[in-house]
């Protein structure tokens, strides 16, 4: 049975993305008035920090695919990855993403963009080669719930937000005088200041990313089981991602930064028991188990339709 064209935003995602947004303004508004009580001026801030977040916004996709290698393919240099996408945008209702392919046996893929409009999906050769097309289907449809959930310009607004704190703490220890004003008797106390409060501001971000980031991965689990009507099929593409990535050259695991971990499907680096515990991505198992209960939800509708 096809999935609904339209199959709609996810309404719990939606509200904690704007959450998040709320309380991380509110931590950055502190961060701010902090800076300008230390004695940094107002207006240079706001400039500084509004350049650099143009910066980002504008050019995050291009340089997340960049970092990855990739190139932007055409329907006649990868027709059936197009094809693959044109029937799930319409299943969706989306408009058809750009098309990128990553040369790397790394079995991945992710999204990048403003909006739908000018969104790129991105697959790694290692994936191409790794799954069945159904399986593909999966993990691409998880991909376009991304773009249609808007979470991936979310979290490329609220990582920036971070870095830019992680890089106040990084200045703040290294040229700490310069926050402090001309009197240098004073610096001391508002370098600290600043330093400490950065900190605990990155800390906060941090958390606040990690806890989206988990939830907007069921999320997208979930739409792309609605999308294709078969959760069984990116069950099955998730445990072969996870089951290839111990094979994977430390070369392509190096390549995989630590700033795109959170848009891959698979995190590079899941199975390490530390980095577990930070991990941008909910466990394999919990996302096998949700997908479990809506396979068995999808199961049961065809036979509910039979009886009424």
């Amino acid at each position: 049975m096809p999935a609904p064209r339209n199959f709609g935003r996810d309404r719990a995602l939606q509200t904690r993305m704007l959450l998040t947004m709320l309380l991380l303004g509110a931590v950055y508004v502190v961060l701010i008035a902090v800076l300008v009580a230390a004695g940094a001026g107002a207006i240079t801030v706001a400039v500084i920090a509004g350049a650099l977040f143009l910066v980002q916004y504008f050019t995050s996709d291009k340089l997340a695919l960049a970092s990855m290698g990739a190139r932007e393919v055409s329907a006649e240099q990868a027709p059936g990855l197009h094809a693959i996408l044109q029937r799930l945008c319409i299943q969706a209702d989306l408009p058809m993403p750009r098309v990128a392919i990553a040369d790397t046996q790394m079995p991945n893929a992710f999204a990048v963009g403003r909006s739908p409009s000018t969104a790129t999906v991105c697959a790694t050769t290692g994936l191409l080669e790794l799954l069945s097309e159904s399986e593909l289907e999966g993990v691409l449809a998880h991909e376009l719930t991304h773009i249609a959930n808007r979470d991936v310009m979310l979290m490329t607004i609220a990582s920036f937000f971070a870095s830019i704190a992680a890089f106040i703490v990084q200045m703040g220890f290294l040229f700490g005088g310069a926050l402090g004003g001309d009197d240098r008797d004073d610096s001391g106390p508002s370098v600290i200041v600043v330093v400490l409060v950065a900190g605990v501001v990155y800390v906060v971000s941090f958390v606040l990313l990690q806890a989206l980031s988990r939830y907007r991965e069921f999320a997208a689990d979930r739409g792309s089981a609605i999308i294709t009507g078969r959760p069984s099929a990116l069950s099955s593409a998730l445990m072969k991602i996870s089951g290839q990535m111990d094979q994977i050259p430390q070369r392509d695991l190096r390549a995989a930064s630590s700033e795109l971990a959170a848009f891959y499907i698979f995190p590079p680096k899941a199975k390490e028991s530390v980095a577990a515990l930070f991990s941008t991505h909910p466990p394999l198992e919990k996302r096998l188990e949700a997908l479990g209960r809506l396979e068995s939800q999808l199961q049961q509708r065809p036979a509910a339709s039979a009886l009424s």
